[in-house]
C-alpha cells in the first residue's frame, strides 16, 4: 500500500488525489489542510455571487469522500506544526499544493496608508476566511480605486457596486453583507496601466459589470483609442476582440442616471497614494502611459510614461496586480519565480531530484491559468510520483499525528461546520451563511465530537 500526503485541499490538491487513486488501486491519500474546511480558493476565493463556479465544490467533495482518500483539516505544515522532514518520514511521498498565498505589491509611496489594501484581503473578508483582517474596509468610503484589470479586479469592483439585496441569497457572511448594505460607495474606478487589448479579465466577467441593477458603467473612448488593437481589432485573439467590443459599446452608450457608477480606466500607471490631513488615503496619483512600440504600436505589449499626471480621489484603494508564492520552511524556493524548483512535479534540491517530494498547482507553475488548468498539472505530478515511488509498508500516519499533539479535523468535523452554517443562515432568514472566524469554526467542530 502506497501512502501519500497531499498538502492543500484546493483544486490542485484534490485533482492530484483523484489522479492517484484512479491510477493506482493500492494508493491511499491523506489530504492535509491548515484550515478545517476543504476546497481552498473555491471556498475562499470565488466571489459569493458566482454560484456556478462555487458549485465545483460538489465535484471536489466526491473525491474527498472516496474510500481511499482522507481529509485531515486543521493540520499546519511547517515549523509550528508538522515539519516537512517529519511528514516525509510518515508517508511514502508528499505532494505540496499550497498555492500562492500572498499578493504582489505596487512598490509606490503611500502603499501602507490606512485605506490601502490588497484585493486578497478584501476577498478574504467577504469570503469569511478565518484569517481575514478586521472589518472596516468601507467606513467613510464614497469612492474606491481598484488597481488592476484581471478577473479578481472585476470581482471586487462588482462586489463594491452590487446591491446588498442581490448578495443576500449567497453565502456571504452577515457582517460583510451588513457593511455592504450600509456602504456609501457611489463610484468605483478600475484602472489598468496598459490598454484594453492587454487586460486579463474574461469577457464573461466583464459583461457582468454591465448587468448590475442600478449601476452605470462608463469608459473613456479616448483612452481606448490609444490602444492600436481598439482601432483595428483584426489582429487580436478572439477573447481580446470580444473584450474590446464590450468596452466599445459602453464607451458609446454615454452617461446615465444610475445611483452607482463604475469607471474603467486605461493607460494609467499608479505612482503614489496621496494622504489626507488625517494620514489616510485620499487619492491615487497616476502617470499617463502610452504603448511602448517605436511607432506607438506597442509591439512589446508594454507601456512608457508620458510625464502627464492625474489624481483620482478615493478613500479605499484595492491593489489587484497578481499573486505570489511564499516559501514553506523545509522546501527549496525560487524567490524570483515564487515557485518551488521542480522537473515534471519532482522537487529539486540544488538541482537534484528529491526522492518522495512533489509539487502541483500554483506553487509548481506560478499563479497562472484557471481552475481547470490544475487538472493536467496534477496529472503530470501524479504520473511522476507513481513512476518513482515504491511503498515502504508504513503504518497509518493518523495515530502518529495524534501522538504528536496534532488534532486533525476529519470529514465529520467538516460536515458539522456545514450543518452549523446552514443553521446560522436559517436563523438569519437566509440560505447557508459562512461562519466568520476561527472561534465559530472550532465551536462547530467541537459540537460534533
Amino acid at each position: 500500500m502506497l501512502r501519500v500526503a497531499v498538502v492543500g485541499s484546493g483544486p490542485s490538491g484534490v485533482y492530484t488525489a483523484q489522479c492517484l487513486v484512479e491510477r493506482d488501486p493500492e494508493v491511499r491519500v491523506d489530504v492535509l489542510d491548515r484550515l478545517p474546511c476543504p476546497y481552498g480558493l473555491v471556498r475562499y476565493g470565488v466571489a459569493p455571487d458566482h454560484e456556478k463556479i462555487k458549485s465545483l465544490q460538489n465535484n471536489l467533495r466526491t473525491v474527498l469522500e472516496h474510500d481511499r482518500v482522507r481529509f485531515l483539516g486543521g493540520v499546519e505544515v511547517g515549523p509550528s506544526g508538522v515539519t516537512v522532514v517529519r511528514l516525509r518520514r510518515m508517508y511514502d511521498a508528499v505532494v505540496y499544493c499550497v498555492g500562492a498565498a500572498t499578493d504582489r505589491r505596487l512598490g509606490i509611496d503611500g502603499e501602507e496608508l490606512p485605506g490601502s489594501w490588497s484585493a486578497t484581503e478584501f476577498v478574504s473578508w467577504y469570503s469569511a476566511h478565518p484569517d481575514a483582517v478586521a472589518d472596516g474596509f468601507l467606513t467613510g468610503v464614497r469612492s474606491a480605486v481598484v488597481i488592476g484589470v484581471g478577473n479578481v479586479a472585476v470581482d471586487v469592483t462588482r462586489i463594491l457596486a452590487r446591491g446588498a439585496a442581490e448578495l443576500s441569497p449567497t453565502d456571504i457572511p452577515q457582517s460583510a453583507l451588513d457593511a455592504l448594505a450600509g456602504s456609501g460607495v457611489r463610484e468605483v474606478h478600475m484602472v489598468g496601466r496598459r490598454g484594453p487589448s492587454q487586460a486579463r479579465f474574461t469577457t464573461k466577467e466583464l459583461r457582468e459589470l454591465g448587468g448590475l441593477p442600478g449601476v452605470e458603467v462608463g469608459v473613456d473612448e479616448g483612452e481606448l483609442a490609444l490602444d492600436p488593437g481598439y482601432g483595428d481589432p483584426s489582429g487580436l485573439a478572439a477573447a481580446q476582440r470580444r473584450n474590446v467590443e464590450v468596452l466599445r459599446g459602453w464607451a458609446r452608450a454615454g452617461a446615465g442616471g444610475a445611483g452607482r457608477r463604475v469607471r474603467l480606466r486605461f493607460f494609467l500607471r499608479p505612482v503614489a497614494l496621496v494622504p489626507d490631513e488625517r494620514g489616510r488615503v485620499a487619492a491615487v496619483r497616476f502617470e499617463r502611459t502610452r504603448p511602448d512600440g517605436p511607432d506607438g504600436a506597442g509591439g512589446a505589449g508594454g507601456v512608457r510614461g508620458t510625464g502627464e499626471f492625474e489624481e483620482i480621489g478615493a478613500e479605499l484603494v484595492l491593489r489587484s496586480v497578481g499573486y505570489r508564492g511564499v516559501p514553506l520552511a523545509g522546501l527549496p524556493f525560487d524567490d524570483a519565480l515564487g515557485t518551488v524548483p521542480h522537473t515534471a512535479g519532482r522537487v529539486l534540491r540544488d538541482g537534484v531530484v528529491s526522492p518522495g517530494e512533489y509539487v502541483a498547482g500554483w506553487i509548481k507553475r506560478g499563479p497562472t491559468g484557471v481552475i481547470g488548468t490544475n487538472r493536467p498539472c496534477a496529472k503530470e505530478t501524479a504520473t511522476s510520483l507513481l513512476a518513482d515511488v515504491t511503498a515502504r509498508q508504513l503504518p497509518d500516519p493518523l495515530p502518529l499525528l495524534l501522538a504528536g499533539g496534532v488534532e486533525p479535523v476529519g470529514w465529520e468535523g467538516w460536515r458539522a461546520i456545514e450543518r452549523a452554517e446552514a443553521a446560522w443562515g436559517a436563523s438569519l432568514g437566509r440560505g447557508v451563511v459562512k461562519l466568520p472566524d476561527w472561534a465559530a469554526l472550532r465551536a462547530a467542530v467541537a459540537r460534533s465530537a
